[in-house]
């Protein structure tokens, strides 16, 4: 089971890490919310939960819960540039189906 992040957007998160001036890195799971079902949820985490799974690269620490692990396995966190349209990219193999706005998925 891993999450990767690319070098993009590990560098997106370092910097924001560095703006914020402390944090253990960047928590990613997922929410029941949506049309589809379910929608991704990005927070900086200050401390590490017990039962945590954690996946370093580039530097940065991408945490994730028990609990949300299933649904994103696998998946690839990247930060993507276009035109004037910023953000994290979810490349995400297990999404079955997404809504027509982009703001949900299901598995």
């Amino acid at each position: 089971m891993s999450i990767t992040v690319t070098e993009s957007a590990a560098k997106h998160i370092a910097n924001f890490l560095a703006k914020r001036g402390k944090g253990v890195g960047l928590r990613l799971g997922v929410r029941t919310s949506g049309c589809s079902g379910m929608a991704y949820k990005l927070e900086f985490a200050d401390v590490l939960d017990e039962d945590d799974l954690t996946f370093e690269q580039f530097g940065v620490t991408v945490i994730v819960d028990p609990k949300s692990l299933p649904y994103i396995d696998g998946m690839e966190l990247d930060f993507t540039r276009e035109g004037l349209n910023e953000g994290f990219k979810f490349n995400n193999p297990n999404v079955k189906d997404a809504c027509g706005c982009g703001e949900s998925f299901n598995v």
